[in-house]
């Protein structure tokens, strides 16, 4: 088996898991590890509930499918049988009909105060779909909970998000519930900064959940955090500038060449305004641009976690794609490298962009704000595998000695990652979930083909610092102060030596 394919999801795998939902329904999800806000300050989440419109945004890119405990890929997707929408399957009736059953809902903690949940991507006041979906899904917990009240903060899925949160962490104070990329977890379980949940999962939780996700959060044989959900970065297209521009959809199999001549020929000026055929954000969280320089048949480390392998033909080749977009196409906008979420998110709203490679958490904000868009594959390289990047988002508890307060931590965690809040919230699910009774909604369900391409990044204790010294190079090829070849090839040494560390 080739190292690429050991980083993906198993396709058939993740089929089986998915299709008897997409039979049953047409409808089921998968959703970017993105944030799709700026982080805001911590607010209090409205006190009664209610139900969710189209949720979007959040999670993290660098959310990673590489086991915490021994470094090695997991499928996200793999085993078990599909689920259909109301929750049963052929391999897993027990497990889906408990799921149907089981009160997530109710702590029965007996704890009385306050809890801080931390949620990637939310801002306060709901500025996009996943903050209001967040804030229903805590008002129903505090409504069924009514001695218990949560205080929803948010941040963002960049480099200083990550490090605001695993500062707040780490510090022992704040926060006692957040959800994370799980390639940020291995060094706050190595700093005994989150609980095990091993005292509150059930046998039903167990059979509920894709078996392999489990890899992503064991450390000595102890679970540290609740699997949510699986994205894949993707392509989104802006169907009313390819209509205007009268470009028809390419197949699901496009190349490399097709995307350039599209994106080519939804470069134009329209009055005072430049409309750009493509963009992507960079910046040492994220994974956007990650497919492009994969699509050539290398991936950024060995199989087994222990070799910096972007040093090859096939990577440069592949970074050299993403330059000539910039250098030699001329589809990318003048700040391209340097873009800010926000930035991109209005001119694909205001028709300014043409396409843009992301995970799935924006596509139900941009579809609630009217935008028609659609959603492919990314384009295929020399490789000619298809190829995307993601990661599994992940909620964890902080340890707390007072155990009433810890048992309510467990217990919000365990509702936010169930199949009954996407029940109460309908749209809150913004991925592939992590369980198998759970079935999620459009725009959503356009990533699940493309989420078994996806190259999961890993869970080491050393990623931020790797995905920290390569990214920086990534921007400077882009912005042509270095070859694609010394932009991957300069780091390696550092790189491995990370890896030698135990």
């Amino acid at each position: 088996m080739s190292e690429e394919s050991k980083k993906r999801l198993s396709r058939r795998k993740f089929v089986a898991l998915t299709g008897g939902a997409l039979a049953a329904s047409g409808l089921l999800a998968a959703c970017g590890d993105n944030t799709a806000t700026t982080a805001p300050a911590t607010t209090a989440a409205a006190p009664a509930a209610t139900t969710a419109s189209s949720t979007t945004a959040a999670a993290a890119t660098t959310a990673a499918g590489t086991t915490a405990a021994t470094g090695t890929t997991a499928a996200a997707a793999t085993t078990a049988a599909g689920t259909t929408a109301a929750g049963t399957t052929a391999a897993a009736t027990t497990a889906a009909s408990a799921g149907a059953v089981a009160d997530f809902v109710t702590s029965k903690s007996g704890f009385k105060g306050s809890l801080d949940y931390w949620a990637l991507g939310y801002a306060a006041g709901g500025g996009n779909a996943f903050s209001k979906s967040s804030d229903s899904a805590v008002a129903t917990f505090m409504k069924a909970n009514p001695d218990i009240k949560v205080t929803i903060t948010g941040y963002t899925a960049d480099n200083a998000g990550f490090a605001k949160i695993v500062n707040a962490v780490q510090s022992g104070s704040g926060v006692d519930v957040f959800r994370i990329p799980n390639d940020s977890l291995p060094t706050m379980i190595r700093d005994g900064a989150i609980a095990s949940i091993d005292p509150y999962i059930t046998a039903e939780d167990k059979a509920d959940i894709l078996p392999n996700l489990f890899d992503l959060v064991t450390v000595n044989g102890k679970l540290y955090a609740w699997p949510l959900w699986v994205p894949p970065v993707s392509m989104y297209l802006n169907l009313d500038v390819f209509k205007e521009r009268g470009v028809e959809l390419p197949p699901k199999n496009w190349t490399y060449d097709q995307f350039v001549e599209i994106a080519k020929k939804l470069t134009f000026t329209r009055g005072n305004d430049k409309v750009y055929g493509y963009s992507a954000l960079i910046d040492p969280g994220l994974v956007d641009l990650w497919p492009i320089i994969m699509s050539d048949g290398a991936v950024p480390l060995s199989s087994d976690n222990t070799k910096y392998t972007w040093n090859t033909p096939e990577a440069y080749s592949g970074l050299q794609k993403v330059v000539d977009l910039v250098k030699v196409h001329k589809v990318t906008p003048p700040d391209f490298g340097t873009q800010k979420l926000d930035d991109i998110l209005t001119a694909f709203k205001n028709k300014l962009q043409g396409m843009w490679s992301r995970p799935s958490g924006d596509a139900g904000t941009l579809v609630a704000g009217g935008v028609n868009l659609d959603i492919w594959p990314m384009p295929l390289g020399k490789s000619g595998k298809p190829v995307s990047a993601g990661g599994v988002g992940l909620i964890a508890v902080t340890p707390n000695k007072d155990t009433a307060k810890q048992k309510a931590a467990m217990d919000l965690a365990r509702y936010l990652t169930s199949p009954q809040v996407e029940k109460d919230v309908p749209g809150y699910f913004l991925a592939p979930a992590a369980r198998k009774s759970v079935t999620v909604v459009s725009p959503y369900n356009k990533f699940a083909p493309i989420a078994p391409t996806a190259w999961i990044t890993p869970s080491l204790p050393a990623w931020t610092q790797i995905r920290t010294l390569i990214h920086p190079n990534l921007q400077n090829a882009v912005f042509g102060k270095m070859t694609p070849e010394q932009a991957l090839s300069q780091p390696t040494d550092e790189i491995n030596k990370l890896l030698g560390q135990k």
